[in-house]
């Protein structure tokens, strides 16, 4: 089970760092993919960090102002948001899968969602 957390609201040009627990499991055998979504559209992919944590990737919208991080100690997972804009407002969520995807479709597990809102 993931379990998703660090939402909030938060003024253009900010920052917050989201986090991804692993419960019953150990982190370091996933790859842990990051998405949001608003009403209406798709799912968008935004990173996978893989689960030997020495590769990340991101999608266009999100590189050079998030990064993902992971403490496999602490069975956590993380994604630092910083520059904030108003289209970042979204849903969020984490997830597992083996190995790193862009499609939610190959992911096994999903953290429940936490809602991100980027306004003044």
């Amino acid at each position: 089970q993931l379990q998703a957390s660090g939402g909030g609201l938060v003024q253009p040009g900010g920052s917050l760092r989201l986090s991804c627990a692993v419960h019953g499991s150990t982190l370091d055998y996933y790859a842990i993919g990051w998405f949001r979504q608003v009403p209406g559209k798709e799912r968008e992919w935004l990173s996978c960090d893989r689960s030997s944590g020495d590769n990340t990737y991101y999608a266009d919208s999100v590189e050079g102002r998030f990064t993902v991080s992971r403490d496999n100690a602490k069975n956590t997972a993380f994604l630092q948001m910083n520059v904030l804009k108003p289209e970042d407002t979204a849903t969020y969520y984490c997830a597992a899968a083996i190995p790193c995807s862009k499609w939610p479709s190959d992911y096994k597990y999903w953290g429940q969602e936490t809602l991100v809102t980027v306004s003044s």
